[in-house]
């Protein structure tokens, strides 16, 4: 059996510290790195051993998937755990503090395989890795092993501490885990409380302990080291307090009962703002980012303002906002570079998805700080000494090391999101600032950095949600142009994803696919940029749109189908019969009728509205009903079925029910159609359903049909009288009840008048009056 003295051990650290082929090499030993994580609990030489061997599996946890495949192989994880839980006070500092470490390395490893990535976007790992990966990470965050590492926090040994507030910081990436850690109780704890909960006779108005069970434990150590003097201690705490709040307001208020004060939990955290300390202002920034957003979360996709929002919320979020600023400004050195990419990220994470307070950023001087980064980068002297990489390189120029490409990423990132919603912002990014920044965009579609791409994909996304953006700088800028190239780009096999993993150090950029993500980022930008209004649509019809789509269509990656599909919904709309007959010979009939079906409500959903866009005119109604998968009474059969499914709760259903009911009133409009329909005895029924039992949204394409097919012939108008639609009519027309209409005509169906729009209410009497006197209209 093989064995380790200390000095093998530590020739074997010095040998792989920064050197990717050495990690590589070793990890192709699988024996070599067994014996390795065997010295954590299975060797008679002490502790100086057990010491080097998790130092070792720390240096080794970043690397390439080779060397993570391995150590999992390895069961590394479940090593370190069972090591950990056999510790006893014989054991020393040294030994606690090194077993901790590697563990939180390791698990940062595994986080960042299984994702989502923290800061930026990280080269994608090939599905069995993270499959593995994803197993050894529940394993960590299961109760029998929070159950070793949460009391660890409690430990004396202050680099313990550190690294198991570290492991939270870096690990928790999903609800699940935050879930798991917030609601774990000490076992002694939780036995009692179980005890009480088997005795059913003893009976109590509140339960013992309710408040651990909502996260108080781990609320409690978690402020003892932010409110301890250690500033490694707070930075952690606070790191993992801002993982551990996000998205959850409960946990806020927990925060908010552990202060003796009486203060919010936010108070406390800002008073470290002040402190001299860079890395613990970011920490601070971030809890409170999590905090702002857990507690005043985006209600509406329309700009506003702090007005009526609480004071603390609006002081707080200028806070924060200033502070990154700061940071942001900060003269480019070596040494900054991590903590300006923090800080670009820690303001997307205040304003992503957010309207106000988006404009409350952009109102503070963020979008001019950002652009005076990003053009920081290109105005460096070549001969400055520490500048001399902040260039954006050119053809044929060496790459741009990793720190400033993470930063040129951040900074594009939260430009993004700043402009995704307010017309105002995309105007000053373009008119403004547009002489330096969309250069820099334009070059970052070609960027080396998969994550500068992406963010500049998100970019070009945002500036084309304007109309007069998209018609003048997106064309003469090139911009338009340039996403559709990433956006033609074949996505990366699961092959490549591995060999750029394994061989990142000499391959470069030989490998031709592009990222996945980055694919799904232009295709976005693309599903704005082929709307009617686009010069650019006939452009990229010429150079192979619909092929593109249709592949990705075709392929395994949900979001990238869903996007593919939105896209053509958006380039069908208002189009020339040419083009909607060239775009259905390339997607084909039969796969549109099977995506009708497709048991993913999003993409059925698309599917329908690919549809209804196909049938907004008389000529594209024609051609659906020459096609032999839709001719006749087909379509109207799956009109039929989707109209009369039952009422459910889900807001997908309705999703697709609103878009058939939108081509069945469509279909209605054109004379061909209103026979077919007014024949189909089944179909007539599923509209008196809808009208009886939807929401006001469904209603109306709906009563706008009825009307056009009471309009149309006295055979139609009997069918829908006879079908009962002029009594469900009357109940949507009723002014004065507030309850349920019952008889043979309203099934019964609960049905408040309050619900209905006016211009729903005015069409279903303008129908009525047709049923009842269409005869004399004539």
């Amino acid at each position: 059996m093989m064995t380790f003295s200390l000095s093998n051990l530590k020739q074997v650290k010095n040998s792989v510290i920064g050197n990717p082929s050495a990690k590589l090499r070793l990890s192709k030993d699988l024996e070599f790195v067994q014996t390795i994580v065997n010295c954590l609990t299975d060797t008679p030489d002490g502790e100086d051993v057990r010491i080097e061997a998790a130092q070792v599996i720390a240096s080794i946890s970043y690397g390439s998937e080779a060397v993570l495949a391995t150590l999992l192989r390895c069961d590394a994880p479940r090593a370190f755990l069972y090591a950990l839980s056999k510790l006893t006070l014989e054991d020393g500092p040294a030994v606690r503090a090194a077993f901790t470490r590697g563990l939180r390395a390791l698990t940062s490893a595994l986080a960042d395989t299984v994702g989502p990535s923290q800061w930026g976007l990280m080269e994608e790992r090939t599905a069995g890795l993270r499959n593995l990966a994803e197993g050894a990470l529940d394993l960590v965050f299961q109760t029998e092993s929070l159950d070793v590492i949460l009391p660890l926090l409690e430990d004396r040994v202050v680099p313990v501490a550190v690294s198991i507030a570290q492991l939270l910081g870096l690990a928790i990436r999903n609800t699940t885990y935050r879930v798991t850690v917030v609601e774990w109780i000490p076992p002694q704890q939780r036995i009692k409380t179980d005890m009480r909960s088997n005795r059913g006779w003893e009976k109590s108005a509140v339960p013992p302990n309710n408040t651990d069970i909502h996260g108080s434990w781990i609320c409690r150590q978690l402020t003892k080291l932010v409110c301890g003097r250690d500033s490694q201690l707070q930075e952690a705490a606070l790191w993992a307090l801002s993982v551990i709040t996000k998205d959850n307001a409960a946990i806020v208020g927990t925060l908010n009962r552990t202060m003796d004060t009486g203060e919010p939990f936010l108070s406390l955290v800002l008073s470290f703002i002040k402190s001299r300390s860079t890395n613990l202002q970011l920490a601070a920034c971030s809890c409170a980012t999590s905090i702002i957003r857990a507690t005043y979360p985006s209600t509406n996709t329309t700009t506003s303002s702090f007005v009526s929002d609480p004071p603390l919320v609006q002081a707080s979020s200028n806070i924060v906002i200033n502070v990154v600023n700061r940071i942001i400004s900060t003269p480019a050195t070596d040494e900054n570079l991590n903590n300006r990419s923090r800080a670009c990220f820690i303001l997307f994470n205040l304003v992503s998805d957010h309207p106000a307070l988006c404009t409350t950023a952009y109102e503070r001087g963020c979008l001019t700080k950002l652009v005076r980064l990003l053009n920081s980068f290109e105005r460096a002297p070549p001969n400055a000494a520490s500048s001399s990489l902040l260039f954006f390189p050119s053809e044929g120029q060496e790459e741009e090391p990793t720190p400033i490409a993470g930063l040129r990423e951040a900074a594009l990132t939260t430009i993004a999101a700043l402009a995704l919603f307010d017309n105002t912002i995309r105007r000053s990014i373009t008119d403004e600032h547009g002489t330096v920044i969309l250069p820099i965009i334009h070059a970052g579609l070609t960027h080396h950095s998969l994550g500068v791409r992406y963010a500049s994909c998100q970019c070009v996304r945002a500036l084309s949600r304007a109309v007069a953006v998209l018609r003048t700088n997106l064309v003469d800028s090139g911009l338009g142009r340039a996403v559709f190239r990433v956006f033609l780009k074949e996505e990366r096999k699961q092959s490549e994803i591995a060999l750029a993993s394994d061989n990142r150090e000499t391959i470069g950029n030989t490998i031709e696919g592009e990222d996945r993500r980055v694919t799904a980022a232009a295709l976005a930008a693309v599903c704005n940029i082929v709307n009617e209004f686009s010069p650019l649509r006939p452009v990229y019809l010429n150079d192979g749109l619909v092929q593109r789509l249709v592949k990705l269509v075709n392929s395994d990656d949900v979001d990238l189908r869903l996007s593919s599909l939105w896209a053509m919904k958006n380039l069908l709309h208002k189009s020339s019969h040419e083009t909607k007959r060239d775009v259905m010979q390339s997607f084909g009939w039969r796969r549109l009728l099977r995506l009708l079906e497709e048991p993913n409500n999003a993409l059925q959903e698309q599917a329908w509205a690919v549809l209804r866009n196909l049938a907004e005119d008389d000529s594209g109604v024609e051609m659906i009903s020459r096609e032999r998968e839709f001719g006749g009474t087909v379509l109207l059969a799956h009109v039929t079925r989707v109209l009369k499914s039952s009422p459910t709760k889900s807001s997908s259903d309705d999703d697709i029910i609103l878009q058939a009911a939108c081509l069945l009133g469509n279909l209605a409009n054109v004379n061909s159609m209103q026979s077919l329909i007014t024949g189909n005895a089944e179909l007539l029924g599923a509209l008196r359903m809808v009208l009886a039992e939807r929401n006001p949204s469904i209603r109306r394409p709906i009563v706008a049909a009825v009307l056009e097919l009471a309009k149309g012939s006295t055979v139609g108008r009997k069918a829908l009288v006879d079908a009962g639609l002029g009594g469900t009519l009357q109940t949507v027309t009723a002014t004065s009840r507030h309850s349920s209409v019952s008889g043979p005509t309203s099934l019964g169906i609960h049905h408040s008048h309050m619900e209905d729009d006016r211009d729903v209410i005015d069409q279903a009497k303008t129908a009525l009056s047709w049923l009842e006197h269409g005869e004399t209209y004539r």
